[in-house]
């Protein structure tokens, strides 16, 4: 976009020239302008470019915040009458031009791709159990769905030829409510695909499961330039317990998970087929989608290849990103149910059932489960892990899958994920960062770091204001949250009040937003209770914490830490200054990312594959607290936030573990007296907090260059996609 658009997008009647005369009124065809504006919604390219918003947000902005920002949602509420009024309105008529104009050259303007690849007849397919693209499109529970998402916006903004495939959840992950005691109430959602931003492509394929066959709808969502097919079970052709797998996402026991795999590897690779995508590499995110690979083999030899020839096209072509450096957090599963779901797949192969279960095993004896992880890493040519210290966990973790001795021997690098700036970034940030240092978030850099060079001359008392201003903005929301959650829970008017008065929007506001996963250690800043207390209530320099995430229904050891989390914020000594969120999603954690001045991170090293949230700070002038673990090693410099402890890695063993706990909880503390709050307090006489502003602009220079997702699907295009492009004719004609 160029100088001239982002001026019009302050005042978008700029882009249609001069506005109509006073009083005039333009003759309003409602029929058309619904039209126009559900193509605008039907694209998801809308949910990162505001200007594409902002006509929905006009419609109705009470229903554009009660649908989560969803534009069909906001659409369809809707009358006539009100849809004629503001057709009626030259600024509002603006928006809608100003948004499809710059929607449509954004997406026929040569791409990156065009210039630098363009002759290359390079096609991805990106398969991932989830994928998080909106909150208003829940299909996703976490960090795996949100990088997914991520890299998916990227391509498209880049134009490198990828196409997710997934499932599509009728039920969603789950909503969160927690009760007054501190446990969690689920509540699952009821999605009508009708009323989701998809198109029914009139495409069903039967996917091979067991004995039978389970139909499959194919749904296709467009993101810009790319798009994603979402496949859907909940057809009456199909058995009741077969339209129950895509019902909703890491739910039911493993036999039910081994399915759904099943579907996405298995069916997908149908779906693509049926759609005439000419797919040339497959892009396995995570294990859940292995039997992606297993079925281009089996095509394969469908065309006149031996097996063992299938095998070693299909490893050629496929790229494989693992996720998880917890030896338990792999699927596995009992070669018998593995056998059995996949009897048809292995007999168009014409694989014995011991060559099958001999791709998944992990120590190479009869008695091993099948491990999805296992399988990928046998059927992929390019593996890779998300950061730098997780592919070194990846390489000891699986040294005995490949028979080495030395972990440097094992076939597996890493790219370190990233995120798309412009979908994290405040619109307000986003005019900043332009105005100011030069650098357009609708510009992909893939090859300059504009922020290395730029970010650091800003003005740091304006970036100081904003991020006081967005401080207020997100304590003003959470105040509203604590007190519609005191209502619910049936609290006096007194205690409803107090919710809605706690925090301080001018208090250092610290951030602790993930799951609950007990590797993440959520509690663990409340190791000394009596010392936190004490900085926390200190009524000159005063700090609060807000957290925010979830746990898996069916994990009790996250949920006993939610619960935990939710005593110390009913601890008198804690309350008003510790607050826990209800419910977490995309656009609280887009609010989280931008109001808070620090981001805590405490996983226990080296459990933490990368983690992303904290690389969504920094364009908002926040700073990273965090134990050197994920992606953190890579972006600390010493001058850009602060490292909580020294990178030991404790034995497994819970002594160990619980002495690590007592160390790092003690670094904490003390980098929380000795730096983090003086800097935030210690203010020039124009108010502003030099020292912290100082490390902020460091951070700002330092992080969201590196840590794009551009950045990452320029590194696998180049260290994976293209290698692996043209190595088999994977869409099997």
């Amino acid at each position: 976009m160029t100088a001239a658009a982002n001026e019009s997008l302050a005042d978008p009647a700029a882009a249609t020239g001069a506005a109509a005369a006073e009083g005039s009124k333009p003759r309003v065809r409602t029929g058309r302008l619904r039209a126009r504006l559900r193509r605008l919604a039907r694209d998801l390219w809308w949910s990162w470019n505001e200007c594409a918003q902002r006509p929905f947000a006009a419609l109705d902005p009470e229903a554009w915040d009660a649908t989560r920002h969803d534009p069909l949602a906001v659409l369809a509420g809707v009358d006539d009458e009100t849809l004629r009024l503001r057709g009626e309105e030259p600024d509002f008529m603006a928006m809608v031009e100003f948004a499809e104009r710059t929607r449509r050259e954004s997406l026929q303007a040569p791409s990156w791709f065009d210039a630098k690849h363009g002759a290359k007849s390079l096609r991805v397919a990106y398969f991932c159990s989830e994928f998080a693209l909106h909150e208003s499109l829940p299909q996703y529970a976490g960090g795996l769905g949100v990088l997914a998402g991520d890299h998916l916006k990227s391509a498209s903004d880049l134009g490198v030829p990828v196409i997710g495939v997934g499932l599509l959840y009728r039920e969603g992950y789950y909503r969160q409510e927690v009760r007054a005691d501190g446990t969690t109430r689920v509540r699952f959602l009821r999605l009508d695909a009708r009323c989701l931003p998809l198109r029914d492509t009139g495409v069903e394929v039967d996917c091979p499961l067991g004995r039978r066959t389970v139909r499959l709808r194919v749904w296709r969502l467009r993101l810009g330039r790319t798009r994603i097919y979402l496949l859907d079970a909940n057809l009456r052709a199909n058995r009741p317990r077969d339209r129950a797998l895509t019902r909703g996402l890491y739910r039911g026991d493993p036999r039910r998970r081994l399915r759904q795999q099943v579907l996405l590897g298995v069916g997908g690779m149908l779906a693509l087929e049926a759609m005439k995508e000419p797919v040339t590499v497959l892009h396995l995110n995570e294990g859940h989608a292995a039997f992606a690979a297993l079925a281009l083999a089996a095509r394969l030899v469908r065309n006149g290849h031996s097996l063992e020839e299938a095998l070693v096209l299909a490893r050629q072509a496929t790229v494989f990103t693992t996720h998880t450096p917890v030896p338990a957090g792999h699927d596995r599963y009992e070669p018998r149910l593995v056998l059995r779901a996949l009897r048809q797949v292995t007999k168009a192969a014409k694989m014995s059932g011991e060559t099958l279960l001999s791709l998944g095993r992990e120590h190479g004896e009869a008695k091993d489960p099948f491990c999805l992880t296992a399988l990928a890493l046998r059927l992929a040519e390019h593996c890779n892990g998300v950061a730098a210290l997780h592919g070194r966990v990846t390489r000891e973790m699986w040294m005995h899958l490949f028979e080495r001795q030395d972990p440097a021997q094992v076939p597996v690098g890493h790219i370190t994920n990233g995120v798309h700036m412009p979908s994290w970034t405040d619109p307000v940030a986003r005019e900043f960062w332009r105005e100011e240092a030069g650098i357009d978030l609708s510009h992909p850099a893939v090859d300059r770091d504009p922020w290395a060079a730029d970010a650091a001359r800003v003005d740091p008392a304006r970036l100081w204001a904003l991020r006081c201003r967005w401080r207020t903005r997100l304590v003003m929301e959470v105040r509203r949250g604590l007190a519609n959650h005191a209502r619910r829970c049936g609290a006096d008017p007194a205690e409803v009040l107090r919710a809605a008065l706690s925090l301080d929007e001018r208090a250092l506001t610290i951030g602790f937003a993930r799951r609950f996963a007990t590797y993440k250690r959520a509690p663990l800043i409340f190791t000394d209770p009596d010392r936190l207390a004490r900085l926390l209530g200190d009524d000159d320099r005063p700090v609060q914490i807000i957290f925010a995430g979830k746990a898996h229904p069916a994990d009790r050891d996250g949920q006993a830490f939610l619960r935990r989390v939710h005593a110390i914020t009913q601890d008198p000594r804690f309350r008003g200054r510790v607050a826990l969120l209800e419910e977490y999603d995309m656009g609280l954690a887009r609010l989280l990312v931008s109001g808070c001045d620090v981001w805590l991170n405490t996983p226990l090293r080296p459990h933490e594959a990368s983690g992303t949230s904290g690389m969504k700070v920094a364009v908002h002038g926040g700073i990273n607290l965090s134990i050197p673990d994920g992606w953190w090693p890579e972006g600390f410099d010493g001058r850009n936030g602060w490292t909580i402890g020294d990178g030991h890695e404790p034995a497994a063993d819970p002594e160990s573990r619980q002495r690590q706990d007592d160390l790092d909880a003690a670094a904490l503390y003390g980098l929380l007296e000795r730096e983090v709050i003086p800097e935030f307090y210690e203010r020039s006489a124009g108010g502003t907090p030099e020292r912290w502003m100082d490390r902020a602009l460091r951070s700002a220079a330092t992080i969201p260059g590196r840590f794009s997702s551009d950045r990452m699907v320029a590194e696998y295009l180049v260290k994976a996609y293209l290698p692996a492009h043209g190595a088999a004719p994977t869409e099997g004609a």
